[in-house]
């Protein structure tokens, strides 16, 4: 995959080409330890301290892991299943069983192109109204088989095409979220990228919400806000700022449960470590969601209970 690398990573392009000249004029040396320590210690100045704004490219980044990438690396039996038979199949979401370590569930992510061409045929992450009902075909069965749900979210929003609205875009994601509220099984949500409006909403409604370090989930995207309030996309550092977007944010705002630091570089120059780190704490929550919960547990009232707790303030 070519590196790609944002205004702010510039430092990161000289330290990767250094060691790339390093390691072409003398590869019988495996590693250069001044390198390797310099270039983490750029990378932690790099990614310590982002602005909301650089957070929300950084959750854009072409390099970033997407669903199929986390799903290839922790299954090898996972199933897709395909269509919502009623009129076509979504390629911006991918939906099927399978298990991780052991742990039978159903995973349902939205997934985005690494080219142009895969980017069309997966509409950019943005799905259309028959990709939430596929999504809540698979969830029904897994409510069927008693199996939890893992939902991965990293989208810029619902397809916003006029033949989307015509097939009852609105419907579905409400429909979506009517159903998933009594759904009989337990449902983690984890932000992966970016969780842009009823587009990430659509298949977010959850028990517990996980968010990577370097994403964002928010009701409309900067741009978009930036576009409504002051009519001018070109504001949307502003707008990121003023709409808590961050998962640092989000868990003051108890909308997020729980943040996932991402490793040294995070995760689109160290995937492999990014992906243990990520199976190991949606592991955990299912594992800590069956030592505390019987099979009469009340799916509905609690999600009534965490939904209706948000938003709410004292003023002193």
């Amino acid at each position: 995959m070519k590196k790609y690398y944002l205004p702010f990573e510039k430092p990161l392009r000289e330290i990767d080409f250094e060691i790339e000249t390093f390691n072409s004029t003398q590869p019988e040396v495996e590693n250069n330890n001044d390198l390797i320590i310099k270039k983490n210690e750029i990378e932690k100045s790099v990614f310590s301290d982002l602005s909301p704004w650089e957070t929300v490219q950084l959750a854009r980044h072409p390099n970033r892991p997407y669903t199929l990438d986390y799903i290839n690396d922790w299954s090898n039996d996972f199933i897709e299943l395909h269509g919502d038979k009623a009129f076509a199949d979504d390629h911006a979401v991918v939906a099927g069983i399978g298990s991780i370590d052991g742990l039978k569930l159903a995973i349902i992510g939205q997934q985005k192109g690494r080219n142009t061409k895969d980017n069309i045929f997966r509409n950019f992450g943005m799905m259309k109204p028959e990709g939430y009902r596929k999504a809540l075909r698979v969830m029904k069965l897994a409510e069927k088989f008693k199996l939890p749900i893992l939902t991965l979210i990293d989208t810029p929003g619902a397809d916003p095409g006029i033949a989307a609205e015509e097939r009852g875009q609105g419907y579905a994601i409400a429909k979506n979220l009517f159903e998933m509220a009594s759904i009989n099984t337990p449902i983690l949500s984890v932000v992966i990228g970016e969780g842009a409006s009823g587009g990430a909403l659509g298949i977010g409604l959850c028990d517990k919400m996980l968010m990577l370090e370097h994403t964002w989930f928010s009701v409309i995207s900067p741009e978009g806000c930036a576009s409504i309030l002051w009519k001018d996309s070109q504001k949307a550092p502003e707008a990121a700022d003023a709409l808590k977007l961050t998962p640092k944010d989000l868990v003051e705002l108890n909308i997020c449960d729980k943040i996932i630091f991402e490793p040294v570089g995070c995760a689109h120059r160290n995937f492999e470590e990014t992906s243990k780190i990520l199976k190991k704490s949606i592991l955990e929550e299912f594992s800590l969601w069956k030592e505390k919960h019987d099979l009469n547990f009340d799916f509905l009232n609690s999600r009534v209970e965490r939904y209706s707790g948000l938003g709410i303030f004292n003023e002193s």
